[in-house]
Order: structure tokens, then sequence, then C-alpha cells
């Protein structure tokens, strides 16, 4: 047997010798990649939502932290506690103040908790369309945005949950005939209470979590959602009604708490701002798409949409809307000259319309 060149291996010789130190050096390389993608991050962002996992809200919530994670080379990241499984959005709210939880995507009741004047986004029966509802928005959010800071919480964008549908186990066609139905309250919310305060219903205030289960044993037989989000909470199954005729229009919003804010660097603010507010679009165009779907969903799946009768006519609509808006301004909940405010800015956007040219077909 040869002796070895200079004491050297014969596997260090030549093209195996070769192979094996590159194959080395590459193992040696993806574990370094890979230990720097798995390394914890310096800022971990935990995140609360109802949304249930697969949803569409919480697909494109996936992506926005997927995003920021990229961008921030790793150190900012989301840990996210969907389903509720942090429960309710009051539940949630506690947590943010104790510091176990940092942010959420949060519905109106939620919103309301932190900042009510923005509710003023979902007075009943006040908005006809989508335009409308984006040009107030709009108008409002530098304002909303200071007012959801001075109160300890960073508004990184807006959602939508939409237009919002009586779900029942007996059709509904008038306000009228939800007196004398079982109807659910969202437990706690002001503008809820204010809308059945107004149309002479008494609910039953439960827990959103706690709605499936009731609708299931008979507590409850008639609920308030967007086709989505029956279809998303499985609500639809104990149902056999929707109203044609949406109450409100659902708003919601991506909220972090001041504190957490505060303590990232100042490009990793901005990072979330503008990360936020992009994949707010984003919700709020996907979620507009999604009800159209899933109202068309809900009628293949055999439930019947029940068409207003003569008890949703506009005046009775308008007066049920006028007397919420009274006691949410009686109450401070949300103030009187924001509310004219707004009516204002409806009127406006209404007349822009009109006199805008009608397309040649």
């Amino acid at each position: 047997m040869a002796a070895n060149v200079r004491g050297q291996s014969p596997l260090l010789r030549g093209g195996i010798g070769n192979a094996w130190l590159r194959g080395g050096l590459l193992a040696l390389c993806l574990l370094l990649l890979a230990t720097s993608a798995c390394a914890k991050p310096e800022f971990e962002l935990k995140f609360a939502t109802l949304a249930p996992p697969g949803s569409t809200w919480m697909v494109l919530l996936e992506e926005w932290a997927a995003e920021v994670r990229e961008r921030s080379e790793g150190r900012l990241a989301f840990k996210f506690y969907p389903g509720g499984i942090q429960g309710d959005e009051p539940d949630v709210l506690k947590k943010m103040r104790f510091g176990q939880v940092h942010g959420g995507a949060f519905s109106g009741h939620g919103i309301g908790e932190m900042y009510s004047p923005a509710r003023v986004l979902e007075l009943p029966f006040l908005f006809e369309n989508f335009a409308e509802i984006d040009y107030v928005r709009e108008h409002f959010t530098p304002r909303f945005e200071e007012g959801f800071r001075d109160n300890g919480y960073e508004l990184l964008g807006w959602m939508e949950v939409g237009f919002v549908h009586i779900f029942s186990k007996q059709p509904v066609a008038s306000v009228d005939a939800l007196k004398s139905r079982r109807v659910w309250l969202w437990q706690g919310d002001p503008l809820g209470r204010a809308f059945f305060n107004a149309s002479g219903i008494s609910p039953v205030p439960l827990s959103i979590i706690d709605v499936f289960t009731s609708l299931s044993t008979g507590l409850i037989d008639t609920v308030y959602s967007t086709p989505l989000a029956s279809i998303a909470l499985q609500w639809f199954t104990k149902t056999d009604y929707v109203s044609e005729t949406p109450l409100t229009n659902a708003m919601g919003a991506l909220v972090v708490t001041k504190r957490f804010y505060d303590r990232l660097p100042k490009e990793l603010q901005a990072l979330l701002r503008e990360t936020g507010q992009e994949i707010g679009k984003r919700l709020i165009e996907a979620s507009r798409i999604d009800n159209e779907k899933s109202m068309t969903e809900l009628r293949k799946r055999g439930l019947t949409v029940v068409a207003a009768s003569e008890g949703m006519r506009e005046a009775e609509l308008r007066a049920i809307s006028d007397r919420a808006a009274r006691e949410l301004m009686d109450s401070g909940y949300i103030p009187e000259a924001l509310i004219e405010e707004t009516r204002r800015l409806i009127d406006k956007q209404r007349a822009q319309a009109a006199a805008q040219p009608v397309a040649a077909p």
C-alpha cells in the first residue's frame, strides 16, 4: 500500500476529497442560514383576533407578518392568537393593558373600548354604499389616529367586516318582526344596545364566543352578521333565513398598544405603520369581494333571502338611526358634533356622485 502523500488521507486527495469539502461547506452554510431564520426575533408582536384560522382575514394577516419579518430581517415577528383563543375582544383588551398581548384585529365593539368616537362609521342605516363609507373614513382618519394615540393605542390600519344582515331561524322582513325573536346582542356593546333600544327590541346579551352554542340550544334564534363572518364562524348552519336589508357597515381596525409601539426603533415603527396601512386596504377589498361571494354561497346552501317589507321603509329606518344616534350622543359615546359632521359629509358625497356624468352604455 503506497504511503500517503505528506501524510494526507486518500479521501482528501483528488475529486473525492474536494467533493467532501464542498459538501461540508454547503452543510455549514445551510446550518447558519437556518439558525439565522429561526433565531428569536428582537421584538415579538403578540397579536390576537377572532378571525378563524384559514379565513380570508387570517390569510392576509399572515401575509402581513411574513412581509414584516422579511423586511425587518427577522427583528420583528408576529405571534398570532386566532379564532378567539385569547377570549372575546374585551378580554383581549384587558390582556393588552397588562402587556400579555400587544395588539389585535378588532371589530367595532373593541374599537369602541379604545376610542368610541370612531364608531360613527357604524351608525345604523346611515351609509348606503362603499363610496360613502370610504369618503367619511378617509376624512376622519388623521383625527381618529390621534384619538387612538391619546388613549394609549396606535391605529396601524383599517379593515372592514362588511354590511351586517339579520340571520334567523324564522323569516324577519321588518323591524317589528324582530320584536318577537330571541335576538343576540354582543354583550357590553353600547352601539348595539342603542340600536335595539331605538327599535323597541329586548335582545339577549352574550359574548360572541357563546353565539354558536346558544343558536344550537335555542337560547337565541336570531343574530346579526356579515355573510362572510356567518360562514367563517359557522353561524349560518344554525339559521335558515338572511335579511336583504343591511343594518350597518361593520368596521374593523389593526391596533397595537402605544407601549409596544414606542419600544420599537423608528425604522420598525415606520415599517409596521406602512405595512399595516397597506394590508388594511387589502383586507377591506378582500372583505367586500368575499362578502358578495358569501351571499351567493349562502343561497346555494339553502338559506332564503328575505326581501324588505313595509316595515323596512326608508322613513322608519331613518327614525331608528336618529333615535340610536341620540342615545349615543346623550351618553357621550359619540360626540354630537361628530355625528352632524358625518351627515354633512355623506350629503356632500351624494351630491358629488349625483353631479357625475352618467357613463355611456
